[in-house]
């Protein structure tokens, strides 16, 4: 990685995303992925996180203290992403998704290239770094597609 780590973060955070994409019209939209979640509740959850990261970004950006909106720990948080999104339907909730990871590779491509590597606080509280945050959710999302790319594998051959 060059000392500017936001273009190679901004090409990863495009793939992991391009990679749940790819899946997204193969997959049941009513097929559970997990025991209490569809593709639905996953899109809401990968969401919540983006929310997330932008707040912290944008508090880090302008020299601000951050919420900590994770603070109660991340499976209070998993649910949270989740039930405040209830009763919208899929298609806002594709919205969302597509909006959110635009919204944050926009902030990142245009954030003060000083900002990119200090140090600051993250979601869950704590301090970390721009490439370590951004890596967490880029493989966070890789995971979710993996996990997402297995179900339409096993239906297909069932």
């Amino acid at each position: 990685m060059t000392d500017d780590p936001r273009p190679e973060l901004i090409g990863q955070l495009q793939r992991a995303r391009a990679e749940m994409l790819s899946h997204l019209n193969e997959v049941d939209q009513n097929r559970h992925i997990y025991p209490l979640w569809t593709i639905r509740e996953i899109l809401a959850h990968i969401t919540g996180w983006d929310d997330a990261v932008i707040a912290s970004l944008n508090a880090h950006i302008a020299g601000r203290e951050p919420g900590t909106p994770a603070s109660r720990g991340i499976d209070a948080y998993n649910a949270s992403t989740v039930s405040t999104r209830e009763g919208l339907d899929y298609d806002h909730i594709y919205r969302e998704y597509i909006q959110t990871r635009d919204i944050l590779i926009d902030l990142v491509n245009t954030m003060p290239a000083e900002k990119a590597v200090q140090r600051f606080i993250v979601p869950w509280g704590g301090e970390g770094d721009l490439p370590g945050l951004l890596k967490i959710f880029i493989e966070h999302e890789i995971e979710h597609a993996e996990d997402v790319r297995k179900i339409i594998r096993d239906a297909a051959s069932a």
